[in-house]
């Protein structure tokens, strides 16, 4: 305005101001409800500030905490992807989208992004701590996966007991580990064995179809051609 006060750049101005103001007002909003823990409401505001403000990483990565307490993982990724991309040696987006794979049984992807979070401080303690693990359970999943190829199926068996003992605290470890189980008990023709372990499975997840495959398959070694 003071370089070249025209009319229209006045109204221009103007403009963009009074939307520099609705939109603080909407980030005190959007705070408030966080604090509250009303995460929809702070989500809701947060998209309306980031419609504008597209390249704030802090915006983004709130509403990805946010995600994160709706029970919203892949959203919650997609937004601390961008922040890790908008700010700099971002080691903090890095190992939340670490834990957030891990969480949901993607060690792999898990590993990949802890990695980034090395290479951006190899003394980074949660990212050193997240690696381990992670890498510890890739390793023992990769090696039981070669002795399943080998039909190594006894041996196979030891290396996923080894995968639930490394990780206790999230199920879906314990789950996989156990529909390998199941397999490797029906490919070795232990039946009884196998329609133990399969139904197991199936009791956590009803429409899983590996174990439903091998459950029928060790019906089969039993003569139960009903079941």
């Amino acid at each position: 305005l003071k370089s070249s006060p025209s009319n229209n750049e006045e109204k221009e101005a103007q403009t963009q101001l009074t939307k520099s103001d609705e939109l603080q007002r909407l980030h005190s909003q959007a705070l408030s409800a966080y604090q509250q823990e009303d995460y929809e409401a702070a989500i809701s505001l947060l998209d309306e500030i980031l419609a504008v403000c597209v390249w704030d990483a802090e915006l983004r990565e709130l509403r990805a905490e946010c995600y994160i307490k709706e029970g919203e993982p892949s959203k919650a990724i997609s937004d601390l992807k961008a922040a890790a991309k908008l700010k700099n040696d971002n080691t903090e987006a890095f190992y939340k989208i670490s834990r957030i794979y891990y969480q949901l049984g993607d060690h792999e992807l898990s590993l990949s992004e802890v990695r980034e979070c090395l290479k951006l401080d190899q003394d980074h303690k949660q990212c050193f701590s997240l690696y381990k693990q992670v890498k510890k359970l890739n390793k023992q999943i990769e090696s039981a996966e070669e002795l399943i190829r080998e039909g190594r199926y006894e041996d196979a068996i030891n290396k996923y007991d080894s995968v639930m003992k490394t990780e206790p605290e999230v199920p879906i470890y314990a789950t996989r580990a156990k529909e390998r189980i199941c397999h490797c008990l029906s490919k070795n023709q232990q039946a009884t064995e196998a329609i133990k372990a399969c139904t197991e499975v199936l009791q956590l997840e009803p429409t899983n179809v590996n174990a439903l495959k091998d459950r029928a398959e060790a019906y089969l070694l039993e003569d139960l051609y009903e079941e």
